[in-house]
């Protein structure tokens, strides 16, 4: 989904795309003229630092607390934290609270942390719900009882929000947990061999130090209330055994306005957005050195959310309903005799099988647990053993390249309707991420979607959502919502310079942000570094970018068109190369910013910056990880990676 890239010449040399100047940019006029009226305030210039560093890196939640904390101050006349905190929070004893600790790339295990903790608050239990990189791991040797759902992305990696909780687990300063109990809910795809790995990992680790599981480790895969629903119960159930009823709150907390309606629209109702723009980024043609690319399609796409009362930040996802492909539905039916208008009935709903196939279950994706069906119903022996443990490898292979089409049409076996509908993985939204900004648009979101398509030996094949989006026309309706990623945000603080790393259609969110800080008249500088394969055809928004750079609201793109030369270059080799730059920047203060392709292009993009903070910051290999971290605890390295 990323790439890398910057403009040939001769050898591949950046030209005329870094400004000359690294020097930070003053601000504008504008800005000091409107920022007094924004920012009125009573407070001294120290205390308005101070607030500025406070909340720097905050999502949501943790403001809205911030703001009724202050009200609360102002109600009670408190003059000191330390006064307030000692008449209006007294601490909550760990053993009779739970905690519950959560880690989400897409926001699947934040909600159902969020389910958790409503039902168990509901209950009249004590509860506190945390984020996985605002839970205080030093509280851990006092924890009683703790709850962690957590994800898996990629290769069985932890999602970046949870990082530091599981080095820190996996490593020597971990205590001992003799008095803890806990239970752990992994969340997982398992068209991906490391399916729940990190679940898994901390389920593990946590008995290893003494901890007690109260019950089995829940492993959901991507239709996961299957298992999720269950494990809540239980969950709750053991919570209510375990702890008293909370005492009753010896002060309330006043928000500074009221909380905001639940939008109308959701995950489980959607907006039908009209399309309203639909046009080719990839230019047809050849590169320089005679590669084609009339055969990528990269698409610009623009829907309207007029009348839908959705609004989005920069860095935030639109998720979209996807439907199979009819073609494909219709291989399906042919390949396995199956009568389409047969009616099928499954978890309570009555259905005719070209809908179940068209509309409601995963035909693009395959997974574990299907060829494992597939195999019993082939009576093959070949696939039986692919699913041993010494063929991972193998098995990965077949994941990443086949679709269900493709298994069945391989290897012949018998199912019927009802076995088929009951076997296949329901089928789940797709995220895609915003590439614009409400400020500049409005009632609209953009998009920078890869149409997947390619010719297989049987014929044609897509991927569910980017071809229903590319074959879309304008005026189509389109089932769309908002999934918000507080962990991918702009700094608060507008004069902060950012640096965005987003090769292929990793660059969509940072258009969003270039438009945002545009809007804001933000005096910070912007650095963007994008990648992909040539530089002829494969320039995402090449017009924009350069409009961007000669009006100042860019200060500095980086490319590197792997293929252009010889020698393959990516986004990574960019940031050695200007390494000293980088660091200088991110000893001043930057934001760093990260979205794309999480198996390869975020591994090698996480060592080059390790080796740039090494080799600049005259640190050693341990220093620049924890340099990093620190980062990423600051709300200064955040990563959008898939």
């Amino acid at each position: 989904m990323h790439n890398r890239a910057s403009f040939p010449d001769g050898g591949f040399r950046l030209v005329a795309c870094s400004l000359p100047s690294q020097t930070p940019t003053a601000v504008p006029a504008a800005a000091t003229t409107i920022a007094p009226a924004v920012l009125a305030t009573p407070l001294p210039a120290d205390r308005l630092d101070s607030l500025a560093r406070l909340t720097d890196g905050l999502d949501s939640n943790s403001l809205w607390w911030l703001s009724g904390y202050a009200a609360g101050l102002a109600r009670s006349g408190a003059g000191t934290l330390a006064t307030a905190v000692a008449a209006a929070l007294p601490e909550a004893r760990s053993s009779e609270r739970l905690t519950i600790v959560y880690g989400s790339q897409t926001g699947n295990a934040k909600r159902l942390a969020e389910q958790l903790a409503s039902q168990t608050e509901a209950a009249g239990l004590g509860v506190r719900l945390l984020r996985a990189d605002a839970y205080p791991t030093r509280e851990l040797k006092n924890e009683r009882l703790l709850y962690i759902v957590i994800s898996t992305q990629g290769d069985g990696d932890p999602p970046d929000d949870a990082r530091g909780l599981v080095e820190f687990l996996a490593g020597k300063r971990a205590p001992e947990l003799k008095n803890l109990s806990y239970a752990v809910l992994g969340l997982g795809d398992s068209s991906y061999p490391q399916f729940c790995a990190i679940g898994s990992k901390l389920d593990t680790r946590l008995a290893e130090l003494g901890a007690t599981r109260l019950f089995a480790r829940g492993e959901a895969d991507l239709d996961f209330e299957t298992v999720s629903t269950p494990w809540l119960q239980q969950a709750l159930t053991q919570a209510k055994e375990t702890l008293k009823p909370a005492a009753a709150h010896l002060a309330t907390v006043t928000p500074l306005r009221p909380l905001p309606a639940a939008p109308a629209f959701h995950r489980d109702a959607p907006f039908a957005a009209e399309l309203i723009a639909n046009r080719r980024l990839i230019a047809r043609g050849t590169s320089a050195r005679g590669a084609y690319s009339a055969d990528k399609d990269i698409r610009h796409i623009e829907l309207s959310l007029e009348g839908s009362g959705l609004h989005y930040q920069p860095g935030d996802a639109l998720g979209l309903w996807p439907r199979n492909p009819p073609e494909l539905v219709q291989a399906v039916l042919e390949t396995l005799e199956l009568d389409g208008d047969a009616s099928v009935s499954h978890g309570g709903h009555n259905l005719p099988l070209r809908q179940w196939l068209g509309e409601k279950r995963e035909l693009t994706k395959l997974a574990r647990p299907f060829i494992a069906s597939h195999a019993a119903h082939a009576r093959s022996d070949e696939l039986n053993r692919l699913l041993a443990p010494d063929n991972a490898a193998q098995l990965a292979d077949l994941l990443s390249r086949t679709q269900v089409i493709d298994l069945l049409q391989r290897y012949d076996g018998q199912w019927s309707a009802e076995e088929l509908v009951a076997a296949l993985r329901p089928l789940t939204p797709r995220l895609y991420s915003i590439a614009s900004s409400q400020k500049a648009v409005g009632e609209e979101a953009h998009l920078t979607v890869a149409h997947l398509q390619y010719e297989s030996e049987h014929g044609p094949r897509w991927g569910a959502a980017s071809h229903l989006l590319a074959a879309a026309e304008e005026g189509e309706r389109l089932p769309v919502f908002i999934e918000h990623n507080e962990r991918f945000r702009l700094p608060a603080d507008g004069n902060r310079d950012i640096v965005m790393i987003g090769p292929g259609t990793g660059v969509a969110p940072f258009r969003g942000f270039v438009q945002d800080r545009a809007a804001d008249g933000a005096g910070g500088r912007n650095w963007l570094l994008f990648g992909n394969p040539h530089f002829r055809t494969d320039f995402l928004y090449q017009t924009e970018w350069q409009a961007a750079l000669k009006s100042g609201q860019l200060h500095r793109l980086d490319l590197a068109f792997s293929r252009d030369q010889a020698q393959k270059v990516y986004v990574q080799h960019r940031l050695r190369e200007h390494g000293r730059d980088l660091y200088d920047w991110l000893q001043g203060g930057a934001h760093l910013y990260v979205c794309g392709d999480a198996t390869r292009m975020a591994r090698d993009v996480h060592a080059a910056l390790l080796s740039v903070i090494a080799e600049h910051g005259g640190k050693s290999a341990e220093a620049a990880e924890e340099y990093l971290n620190e980062l990423q605890q600051q709300g200064r390295y955040a990563r959008d990676v898939y």
